[in-house]
C-alpha cells in the first residue's frame, strides 16, 4: 500500500484526467464493503453521492475503516481521507489534522464543488467515531 506522501507525489505530476483516474483506482482499492453495512447508519450526510463508513477495531485496539460510494471518484475522495488515518489509534486520529493532510492535494481546486462538498462530512464522522472510540462509549 503506498503511503499518503507517495500517493501526493504522484499526484502532483498528473495531468487533471490522469489525477481522476488516480481517485478511481484508490477507490477500487478499498477492501469491499458488505451491502449489509451499507445503512442509514452509515451513511455519510452532505454528500452528493452516497458516502458510507464502518469503522472496526484490529486486535491492538487501532480504527480501520470499511468504506463506499455509488460514485467512483467519490469512492476515491474517501479511500484518501482514510488514508490519513486508517490503521490508527483512536486517540491519534482525534488529534490527525485530516483537512490538513489533505491540503496538499488541493481537491477543492481540482475536482467540482459537488464533488467535495461532502469532504469536512466524512472528515467528522471519522473525527467523531474516533472520539467515542477513545472516550470509551463505542
Amino acid at each position: 500500500m503506498a503511503s499518503l506522501d507517495d500517493i501526493r507525489e504522484e499526484y502532483e505530476f498528473l495531468e487533471p484526467d490522469d489525477r481522476y483516474r488516480l481517485l478511481i483506482d484508490l477507490g477500487r482499492a478499498l477492501d469491499p464493503m458488505p451491502d449489509a453495512l451499507k445503512t442509514d447508519a452509515t451513511l455519510v450526510r452532505g454528500c452528493s453521492a452516497k458516502v458510507w463508513v464502518y469503522p472496526t477495531v484490529d486486535d491492538d485496539g487501532r480504527l480501520c475503516f470499511l468504506a463506499d460510494s455509488n460514485a467512483a471518484i467519490t469512492k476515491g475522495i474517501i479511500a484518501l481521507v482514510l488514508k490519513t488515518v486508517d490503521h490508527a489509534s483512536p486517540e491519534a486520529i482525534v488529534a490527525t489534522d485530516i483537512a490538513g493532510a489533505l491540503a496538499p492535494f488541493d481537491l477543492a481546486n481540482q475536482l467540482s464543488s459537488n464533488r467535495t462538498q461532502g469532504i469536512p462530512n466524512m472528515i467528522a464522522l471519522i473525527r467523531e467515531t474516533a472520539a467515542r472510540y477513545a472516550d470509551g462509549n463505542a
